[in-house]
């Protein structure tokens, strides 16, 4: 098993940054893919970011494409998500996920761990 645990949420208004962090712990070498995912109410959950365990690639919905940085920490199994220049619309609550594959990244069901979630409000 794997537990997921993000933190970093919070209200910022527009044009401001967030950081939002997320812990693997457990079966953490079983992990291939950490991603980012964002729920707004009344929404289907949306891929945000995805972060491969062992590439240095990262892939992006083109909806934060130059605003949000992924990265990761192979030595601390932690996953982050820099978010710059936030908008009304990035109001969601966004967890982190943990596949053990390496493609479908934008496909929610890839993804057989979750975290409890982090609100992230961004006022107008």
């Amino acid at each position: 098993q794997v537990q997921l645990v993000e933190s970093g949420g919070g209200l910022v208004q527009a044009g401001g940054s967030l950081r939002l962090s997320c812990v693997a712990s457990g079966r953490t070498f079983s992990i291939y893919t950490m991603a980012w995912f964002r729920q707004a109410p009344g929404k289907e959950r949306e891929f945000v970011a995805a972060v491969p365990w062992s590439s240095g690639n990262t892939y992006y919905v083109d909806s934060v494409k130059g605003r949000f940085t992924a990265s990761r920490d192979n030595a601390k199994n932690t996953v982050y998500l820099e978010m710059n220049s936030l908008k009304p619309e990035d109001t969601a609550v966004y967890y982190c996920a943990a596949s053990h594959y390496g493609s479908g990244y934008e496909n929610r069901y890839t993804y057989g761990y979750w975290g409890q979630g982090t609100q992230v409000t961004v006022s107008s």
